[in-house]
């Protein structure tokens, strides 16, 4: 019973959000239901402490969203890849952010050796990115100091994937843009 409660909650907060945005602005949902044009389409990860609205200030419709675990740009994703091809050749976005952050879960098993299950085929690719600047990684003191390098490395690196994609090469080729853009979300600091 406790469990449906938490459900109760979300709805509750989804009328109280509606009457505050229809107060705040009584055509507001006129607005949104119209068609979608945001300039930004956001890679980020599935973490729930990093919700692109909520950390970038913006508004439904603002920004296009896809998420997965460690922000991560693999070639073989029909469902990233479907996503950057909507935002791009659909929406016409004008910058592609990809946003890894701090703390981040996925980077820090594919950084262990321990076994995780079905999500080890996942891990993979990011365990693949850690190879690659182990070297530098390694180079820092601490645990911490070498895990928020790895995050830093693999928003690099995910940003060279994407930038190889055909998508962005050929609305490069066509329009000169997206721009790409690699953020690094701090969870401690914001």
């Amino acid at each position: 019973m406790e469990k449906l409660k938490n459900v109760e909650r979300l709805l509750l907060n989804n009328k109280a959000w509606v009457a505050q945005k229809v107060m705040e602005d009584k055509h507001f949902f006129d607005h949104t239901s119209e068609v979608q044009k945001p300039d930004f389409l956001w890679i980020g990860c599935s973490d729930s402490r990093v919700p692109a609205n909520e950390i970038t200030g913006t508004e439904p419709g603002e920004i296009f969203v896809t998420r997965n675990i460690a922000n991560t740009v693999i070639h073989t994703d029909m469902s990233m890849l479907s996503v950057l091809d909507y935002a791009v050749n659909v929406l016409e976005v004008n910058h592609v952010i990809l946003c890894g952050h701090y703390g981040c879960g996925g980077l820090r098993a594919a950084m262990g050796n321990k076994q995780h299950g079905l999500i080890d085929n996942w891990i993979r690719h990011i365990k693949d990115v850690y190879v690659l600047f182990q070297k530098e990684i390694e180079a820092f003191e601490t645990p911490q100091e070498r895990e928020d390098a790895f995050a830093e490395f693999n928003v690099i690196e995910n940003l060279f994937d994407l930038s190889q994609t055909s998508i962005i090469q050929n609305a490069w080729l066509k329009r000169g843009s997206p721009w790409l853009h690699g953020w690094i979300y701090d969870l401690k600091s914001g």
